[in-house]
């Protein structure tokens, strides 16, 4: 078998899309998007996501569309913006079906006013018909989490809220811009809870400057004190190219791709050993958690979030830069404040770029989303679904050829055109690789630099 630091560090797409987001490209247009929307049905249940892209302050590790920011009136003025383009999309689908749930992203959503918090969730229970079991997530920065905020996010309908924690370990934390002590997630916890939001999720990392198999044991240990009923690992991807704060970290400080795989195992074996059913790539869940229920019953996703029980089966999103993914395509806001806002108050949906999907990037879409939230996948009924038979993925089947041979998949497949893959217990650590098979546009976009992607763990 290869050296499994082969694997570890080849770099390939996350997968929370396909085909992903460097693919998309400005053929797509509101025009399109328009259309898209008035194409839905009473049958078509939604999933809202509304991007903040403003933080207190910028952490160095941060890959996300945000920025800093300590005035009011930039947020007053975003809150107001992000109601009018809910409205200016809601009547583009007076058929659309019920809001299964609602994520609030950044950024730090919760710097929003609290009026404006207020009347945004007014807004989208006025527009849309929201189901009974909603979810309604939340991402918060636990040092901004008091009891007054608690308390709004219930009243606004909150259930459910991601705490960014990252790292325990106080020179870790200095070397990231992140200085939280484990006293100050405890009280973020403690309001959260004491205000009825009781469903928490915690968002740690690994391979991050000056973490060790102590430190990142101590965080482990110190998060399971919290009983958070989802934890989810991410690896870090440095990635300065594209965010360019981070070069505020040394890359000298930070673990080599052996230490990067022994921290990802360590954290892996003693959350499972602490009772936590582990979920696809990077998540944990409590046996009891609606994910872990998810994961047993065949219904777990996988979107823009992440690992989900988020069954909307049309993504819409607001703000700036958010990405929406319907039946007929993926589409992408502007990503600067002003010109998101000038479109919105003239009407015009404010879309920069999207994909409208054909019948191949359904097909490897499912597959992929098959693989990385279950590991495995029937291929032929996948397949003639779609009207194609097994032969249409032959250079799938010769990309997976060497992780086959070390073991880390299992493709069986006969003359018949029966096929089905599956990942071992020993690929799991490297399902990307085995998603990345099935990735049409891959080795063309990696050729011409179109597009740099992370480590595979």
């Amino acid at each position: 078998m290869k050296d499994p630091l082969s694997y570890a560090m080849r770099n390939v797409p996350r997968y929370t899309s396909y085909p992903t987001a460097p693919h998309f490209h400005d053929g797509v247009t509101d025009k399109t998007y328009a259309g898209w929307l008035g194409t839905l049905t009473p049958e078509d249940s939604l999933s809202l996501y509304l991007h903040v892209p403003y933080c207190r302050e910028l952490c160095h590790y941060c890959g996300c569309h945000t920025k800093a920011t300590r005035q009011e009136a930039p947020l007053k003025a975003y809150a107001a913006t992000l109601g009018r383009e809910i409205r200016l999309v809601a009547e583009l689908m007076p058929q659309a079906g019920p809001v299964r749930h609602i994520h609030w992203g950044g950024g730090t959503p919760s710097l929003l006013p609290r009026q404006g918090l207020i009347d945004l969730a007014g807004i989208m229970r006025e527009q849309f018909d929201l189901a009974e079991d909603l979810e309604h997530a939340i991402e918060l920065d636990p040092r901004l989490v008091g009891s007054q905020l608690a308390e709004t996010l219930a009243t606004v309908g909150i259930n459910r809220a991601s705490l960014g924690v990252q790292d325990f370990d106080s020179d870790v934390q200095k070397a990231i811009g992140r200085v939280q002590p484990y006293e100050v997630v405890a009280k973020a916890t403690a309001h959260l809870r004491a205000a009825g939001i009781h469903a928490l999720n915690f968002d740690l990392m690994y391979g991050l400057p000056g973490q060790s198999p102590e430190t990142i044991l101590d965080t482990v240990e110190k998060t399971l004190t919290l009983a958070p009923g989802r934890i989810a690992l991410f690896g870090y991807a440095h990635v300065p190219w594209m965010r360019k704060h981070q070069r505020l970290i040394d890359e000298s400080s930070l673990p080599t791709a052996k230490e990067r795989l022994e921290l990802a195992d360590l954290a892996r074996a003693e959350l499972i050993m602490a009772g936590y059913v582990a979920i696809g790539l990077d998540h944990f869940a409590l046996p009891d958690d609606s994910m872990a229920v998810a994961l047993a019953d065949g219904s777990l996703k996988r979107n823009f979030q992440g690992y989900t029980t988020d069954q909307g089966e049309q993504l819409i999103g607001f703000g700036v830069s958010s990405i929406g993914r319907l039946s007929s395509g993926y589409i992408q806001n502007l990503s600067d404040v002003g010109n998101w806002r000038r479109s919105v108050e003239t009407g015009r949906l404010p879309v920069a770029k999207g994909l409208a999907l054909t019948a191949d990037d359904r097909l490897r879409g499912r597959i992929i989303e098959e693989l990385m939230t279950n590991y495995a996948c029937d291929l032929t009924p996948v397949c003639r679904s779609y009207g194609l038979t097994t032969g249409h993925l032959d250079d799938a089947f010769a990309a997976l050829e060497d992780l086959a041979n070390d073991g880390l998949v299992r493709l069986d497949r006969n003359d018949n055109d029966n096929a089905r893959i599956e990942v071992t217990a020993a690929g799991r650590p490297y399902v990307r690789l085995a998603a990345a098979a099935f990735d049409a546009y891959l080795a063309a976009s990696q050729a011409c630099g179109k597009a740099r992607h992370s480590a595979a763990v």
